[in-house]
């Protein structure tokens, strides 16, 4: 034939779009030309394809080769089309099965020698391939078990330029033999690290019940206390007593993490866990790329927990850029040559000491920081940023009385686990009517004149709190989602007067 037709997948963050790839050959002048809007890596390769063929012996047409990327006005990216051009290519002149070739969506990019190498996203391509109704992708063995995660689609895993063209009937000897797989059957997950074990926090019991209400409800956060009294030994244990994750959701984590260039074979159902480091910059938080995206550790952290230890030290704009995700529970990235959602539904967390030196107002500590340090230490938590934080928690160090009241057993990770599904099960069925399914999700406008808007004594302390300024109406709203956590996790149907009281306490701020 002298037209070559196959498939490739243009990805714009976790979004696919299906792209065409057309291959002729002309009487001009001999060359290798790739049109359809593509950057400066898919340009470069024409040179990779030349020689993967060359040395795969299966050499290109000395006539001029022209590949068009089609549609041309999406912008391409990446050396993940590699394999769809050098087949497109080869069909123009070798007797490749041509409705093979039309079926089949191909991802990869190409070795000199013509081997297979993976490439970052094979998950979310692997997706676009199936939701755009393909039903056969051929990827590099490598990346085999991670596209053998989405339902309904044949995997092929092949090593070589040769084995795939073997595949689609060309008689040559190849090395190696593609592998498929007619049903894409999730391999079975390596062992999971053990996690920390709540159990191992002692003379803390409240910051431990803190922690399970935030874990209950999807609360956002916040400790503040001197070095050493458990803020970071708390925050890592919270994914430990989280729900297991969903198959949609997993399967977004996957997404993500191989958007991200790591290794992905299996789901994981344990919530991700993104801990940056406080000299973060906002672009390392948000995500982003002048061409190939990358997801932030916002998005990485997306069905999980986000940690930031030592939040007096990151940047007052790294801080700000927060705002925005925790509302929508999305981060939209816009850059000159596309815009792109990422999800941004995860838990945060932050820790910070009380002043520079940590010392400030301990038992038994001396602060030697000027008060102007304190109140810019602290002012880098800005108002809008704390008014979305459901959850403040003061923490103080663990003292021999404490450690002698607290006993030998405290509360489990796997105890913990267990009351956090059942309020879960229990706000999920309270709202089974509503697109809400934690209560921090739920809308204030509901929690306030809901169906289930507490009785006029039940709020009567928010009513007071807000009209003497000490609450705003968006802590309002945030104080009644952690009173239903409070109450689904003491079996209640209706909050109670204790219910909200227990969230007074639990935010800070407020006069109790």
């Amino acid at each position: 034939m002298s037209v070559g037709r196959t498939w490739a997948v243009a990805l714009t963050g976790l979004v696919g779009d299906l792209v065409e790839v057309e291959a002729d050959l002309s009487n001009q002048t001999p060359a290798f030309r790739i049109v359809g809007l593509a950057d400066r890596a898919l340009a470069e390769a024409q040179q990779r394809v030349h020689n993967a063929c060359a040395n795969s012996g299966l050499p290109l047409s000395r006539r001029r080769v022209t590949v068009n990327l089609s549609p041309a006005s999406l912008p391409k990216q990446g050396s993940g089309f590699d394999l769809a051009i050098a087949i497109a290519a080869l069909a123009t002149e070798l007797p490749l099965d041509a409705a093979s070739l039309a079926g089949t969506v191909h991802i990869g990019e190409l070795a000199l020698d013509g081997r297979l190498r993976p490439v970052p996203g094979v998950l979310p391509a692997v997706i676009a391939a199936a939701r755009a109704g393909h039903r056969t992708v051929i990827v590099p063995e490598a990346c085999r078990r991670e596209a053998a995660l989405v339902d309904g689609i044949r995997v092929v895993g092949c090593r070589s330029l040769g084995a795939v063209a073997r595949w689609h009937g060309l008689d040559i000897d190849v090395d190696d033999v593609a592998e498929s797989s007619d049903t894409a059957v999730p391999p079975t997950p390596e062992d999971e690290p053990p996690a920390a074990d709540l159990a191992d926090i002692r003379g803390q019991e409240e910051a431990v019940a803190a922690v399970v209400v935030a874990a209950a409800g999807g609360h956002h956060l916040l400790m503040t206390g001197p070095p050493g009294a458990g803020k970071t030994m708390l925050a890592r244990r919270l994914p430990g007593i989280l729900p297991p994750l969903d198959d949609e959701t997993a399967l977004q984590v996957a997404s993500i993490r191989s958007l991200s260039g790591s290794a992905v074979d299996h789901l994981s159902r344990v919530p991700p866990f993104e801990a940056p480091h406080h000299s973060v910059s906002v672009a390392a938080l948000v995500g982003g790329g002048s061409r190939m995206l990358r997801p932030g550790a916002i998005a990485r952290a997306s069905g999980g927990v986000l940690f930031l230890d030592e939040a007096g030290e990151y940047g007052a704009h790294a801080l700000d850029s927060l705002r925005q995700p925790l509302e929508s529970g999305a981060i939209e990235i816009h850059r000159a040559g596309f815009r792109a959602t990422l999800p941004a539904r995860f838990q945060l967390v932050l820790a910070t000491n009380p002043c520079p030196c940590g010392q400030y107002g301990v038992r038994g500590g001396s602060c030697s920081c000027p008060s102007l340090a304190i109140r810019r230490y602290l002012g880098r938590l800005s108002g809008p940023l704390l008014d979305r934080i459901d959850i403040e928690l003061a923490l103080n160090r663990v003292s021999l009385a404490d450690l002698a009241t607290a006993g030998t057993g405290g509360l489990s990770s796997s105890a913990a686990r267990e009351q956090v599904a059942g309020a879960r099960l229990r706000a999920a069925e309270r709202l089974r009517a509503t697109p809400w399914r934690t209560n921090a999700q739920v809308a204030g406008s509901w929690l306030r004149d809901g169906p289930l808007a507490p009785a006029r004594d039940v709020r009567a302390p928010l009513d007071a709190a807000l009209h003497r300024g000490a609450l705003t109406l968006r802590g309002y709203d945030r104080v009644l989602r952690v009173a239903w956590s409070v109450a689904d996790l003491a079996g209640h149907d209706r909050l109670t007067l204790d219910d909200v009281g227990r969230a007074l306490f639990l935010k800070k701020g407020v006069d109790r």
